[in-house]
């Protein structure tokens, strides 16, 4: 942006471009001469998208208003403040000078020009602050296109702020930034950015984060990014499970989605971590457990094997011959029960431990599905996270052992056990050991750190994949490393945030510059 000089290092967003007066009609036509309406304000809805936005963006922020401001709107304002963390500060016209002291002293740290976000009718105070230094953005009500000229810069919504940051950072640095535009669900977006994951001012590996949002054009939006980080599976909308999920026609996204995915497809030069096509294994359980059965030909000089688990698809629960076919998959009883699609719609994380053969035919957990092996693993789950060439590791409780589950169910009936891997697991009450007569033998067998770290680069190499996880159990007996799952894009929540961010932009920025090379 031609004209714009130094990144943007703090955000003032006028009370003028954040309060929404609007007019309450009274029905009661008698009572219109003492109150035909009212003055009520109310909070711009997309300025709670933006605040979400700006809150964990490493850009110091604030909600300003005039001194004349009425009690109840000051009140609004202090509230919002106060709910996301930001500074609330008194912008008077008649002394600038003041106004500028507190900002300052309350960012006295920041790393570039203050961006003041406000509306164009509020032209007294913002002709001033931009002499001194301040970079004016105005909200355009009146709806003209977005532009700028020396001193300003003109946007029609506040959802264009991010990227309007976005733009001015990338003039001012140049091409030593790599911008990674983000799109995933609200609630991931917000655990990622708690954690400092979405920076807008850059990084010292030189990375900047840009929020992209289908709510606008998407094009505008990518031809800012050099990276594009998405969490597709959000945006799933049906899986076709009688194709093959190698195929893109399979799988329906959200009109969004569809239009980054036609993006991605005629701008083969834009680096997007990952690919569609290479998750497209990790929604498929089937094919997962099919690639994991290449580990057999891994080696390493531990004595221990690491191996996907054994499995079985059924389209039908009442199929002839299940019996048989369970014994064909070395499957014995207890198993579990998962659907075939892995994650992205209803239901996908729908299962149930069974312990009878006769109880498959009144279960309840979508077909087509993987009856797969449960392993007794003295009720420890270790969760495995690959972030580039980095690969990180977490302990935490799991379902208990087969005898366990078992009592859980009945002893007499042994009714399956039905769960949502999401919210609960099948465990004792209080602490998952409890009652679990084999939960000493977790020490038995200790992880292989040299074997699974092995596997999890081969996973690497086989997905394409540049961040995703995987569980693994040690089964009781044998010590056999057990991978159970895999998922693309985790949160990776129980890798230390001052080791785990690093690691992960160091795994986006390899990307790039791998991607540029090829």
């Amino acid at each position: 942006m031609a004209g714009v000089g130094g990144v943007v290092g703090g955000v003032i967003l006028d009370e003028s471009v954040l309060l929404a007066s609007q007019q309450l009609q009274y029905p009661d036509s008698s009572s219109s001469s003492s109150h035909s309406s009212s003055n009520c304000a109310s909070f711009q809805p997309d300025a709670h998208f933006l605040l979400r936005k700006l809150r964990y963006s490493n850009i110091p922020t604030g909600i300003s208003y005039g001194p004349g401001l009425e009690a109840h709107k000051v009140s609004i304002l202090k509230e919002v403040a106060t709910q996301y963390s930001i500074h609330c500060f008194i912008l008077d016209a008649s002394s600038i000078d003041d106004t500028t002291r507190e900002v300052m002293l309350a960012w006295s740290n920041i790393g570039g020009r203050i961006l003041y976000l406000v509306s164009n009718k509020k032209r007294d105070i913002y002709t001033k602050l931009s002499k001194c230094g301040w970079l004016i953005t105005i909200l355009n009500v009146e709806g003209s296109s977005a532009c700028e000229n020396s001193s300003m810069v003109y946007i029609n919504k506040l959802q264009e702020l991010p990227l309007t940051i976005c733009h001015i950072n990338r003039k001012a640095i140049g091409n030593s930034v790599v911008t990674v535009g983000y799109i995933m669900k609200p609630s991931r977006e917000e655990d990622f950015a708690k954690r400092g994951a979405f920076p807008m001012y850059p990084t010292q590996d030189g990375l900047m984060f840009v929020p992209l949002t289908f709510e606008l054009p998407l094009s505008p939006q990518l031809q800012e990014v050099d990276v594009v980080l998405h969490k597709a599976t959000d945006e799933i909308i049906s899986i076709d499970l009688n194709s093959s999920l190698q195929s893109s026609n399979t799988i329906t996204y959200s009109r969004g989605m569809q239009e980054l995915q036609r993006y991605m497809e005629h701008h083969l030069d834009l680096c997007v971590i990952d690919p569609l096509n290479c998750i497209y294994p990790v929604l498929d359980r089937l094919k997962i457990q099919q690639i994991l059965l290449g580990l057999e030909d891994l080696k390493t000089r531990g004595c221990h094997a690491i191996r996907g688990a054994n499995f079985l698809k059924v389209d039908d629960f009442n199929q002839a011959g299940l019996i048989q076919s369970l014994s064909e998959a070395k499957l014995a009883l207890p198993s579990i029960v998962k659907p075939q699609v892995a994650c992205g719609v209803a239901d996908s994380h729908s299962m149930a431990i069974v312990f009878r053969v006769e109880d498959f035919k009144d279960l309840t957990v979508p077909l087509p599905a993987i009856i797969q092996e449960y392993v007794d693993h003295s009720s420890t789950l270790y969760k495995f996270y690959v972030l580039g060439e980095k690969v990180y590791h977490a302990v935490k409780n799991s379902t208990p052992n087969a005898d366990t589950l078992m009592k859980l169910s009945g002893s007499k009936e042994l009714k399956p056990l039905v769960f949502d891997s999401l919210k609960s697991l099948p465990t004792t009450k209080g602490n998952p050991n409890s009652g679990d007569d084999n939960s000493s033998k977790a020490t038995d067998h200790c992880i292989d750190l040299e074997l699974v770290t092995s596997a999890a680069n081969w996973l690497m190499r086989k997905l394409e994949l540049t961040i995703f996880g995987f569980d693994v159990v040690i089964q009781e007996g044998t010590g056999d490393h057990v991978i159970v799952d895999v998922n693309y894009l985790p949160s990776f929540k129980e890798v230390p945030n001052e080791v785990a961010i690093p690691a992960f932009w160091d795994a986006i920025k390899k990307k790039f510059e791998l991607k540029r090379t090829t």
